[in-house]
């Protein structure tokens, strides 16, 4: 038995690149390697400004604006991914989704995050296609609205657990609205906790790269408070830098019943090879409240983590979307 037919856990892939569709994305696909994938826009711009499989319909698309170009590029890619993924949506209503992101200029704009998520879903036309929303005040109100209108969404940037609450809260309103089989995603950052605040913690006498995946789990555990199938957890941000840790770390420590990890190919060529392919036992809500109360004692204050980092995250999405659309006119 697979970690997928035994507790619904979900491997997606953390790229998207053209020559990488036509070539080892099918090869993963084949082989029941990975069950989905995710894009956002740091991934694109890198794709799209680093790979000459663009320059065709780039020169095609010159006569257009840089967010018109941007979107024909990026839509190609998204409806091809899920057209290649279409069958494991079929046999698995669960998995074989590709996400692709509203304008992260539209983080603080309900309305027109509502109207561009209905615009691209519509217009890339597939079942098995997940309108990524960020997690701010405004993203809970598109969420909402988006998955009453039969659109699956996977919120993002989440990084607190009143995110994961608010979120939850959210897609489940508007799932049940929408009297439809709409699946949603609540990705949860991981690494990102500990890159920030490992040399802090050892200084303070603390085990450094553990924040990220208690916070992880307290978000888990608040997820599935809700009860609702449709909804899973989605572990994100799960690659290492540098060498302190197994490659495939956040991976192995986040091995969850009804949950997704979605991870560079590159850390899930390392799982496959060198990560454990066995269930995490899961910390108690009870004992990771324990420790972010340990945390206090500490004078380590969550609130101001959480707000730095969802600011950061926000930010490096618009300057890597603004970066994009300043290399498209030529």
């Amino acid at each position: 038995m697979s970690l997928k037919e035994d507790i619904n856990y979900s491997l997606w892939c953390d790229f998207i690149e053209r020559d990488f569709l036509e070539n080892r994305f099918k090869e993963i696909i084949k082989k029941q390697i990975i069950q989905g994938a995710t894009s956002n826009p740091a991934i694109f711009e890198s794709s799209i400004t680093n790979s000459v499989a663009y320059k065709q319909q780039l020169d095609m698309l010159q006569a257009n604006n840089a967010k018109t170009i941007y979107e024909e590029l990026a839509l190609t890619d998204i409806k091809r991914a899920a057209f290649l993924l279409d069958k494991l949506h079929k046999d698995d209503a669960d998995d074989g989704f590709i996400s692709i992101e509203v304008d992260p200029l539209l983080c603080d704009d309900a309305a027109g995050t509502i109207d561009e998520g209905i615009r691209l879903f519509n217009s890339i036309n597939a079942e098995n296609v997940m309108i990524k929303v960020p997690a701010t005040e405004a993203g809970y109100i598109a969420m909402r609205e988006l998955t009453s209108k039969g659109i699956n969404v996977n919120a993002t940037l989440i990084f607190s657990p009143l995110q994961a609450i608010k979120c939850a809260q959210a897609l489940d309103e508007g799932i049940r609205d929408s009297n439809k089989d709409i699946k949603a995603v609540i990705s949860v950052f991981v690494s990102r906790f500990d890159r920030m605040m490992d040399t802090e913690f050892v200084l303070k006498g603390l085990q450094p790269s553990k924040l990220g995946i208690i916070n992880a789990t307290k978000c888990y555990h608040e997820v599935n408070k809700f009860k609702n199938s449709n909804i899973r957890t989605l572990f994100a941000s799960t690659g290492v830098k540098g060498n302190e840790l197994s490659p495939s770390y956040y991976i192995d420590n986040l091995i969850y019943p009804n949950s997704v990890n979605t991870a560079p190919l590159a850390t899930i060529e390392d799982w496959l090879t060198d990560g454990s392919k066995e269930p995490t036992p899961i910390m108690s809500e009870a004992d990771c409240d324990k420790y972010f109360e340990l945390l206090k004692n500490k004078g380590i204050k969550m609130e101001s983590i959480y707000d730095k980092l969802l600011s950061d995250g926000l930010e490096a999405f618009k300057i890597s979307f603004r970066d994009l659309l300043s290399k498209l006119i030529n």
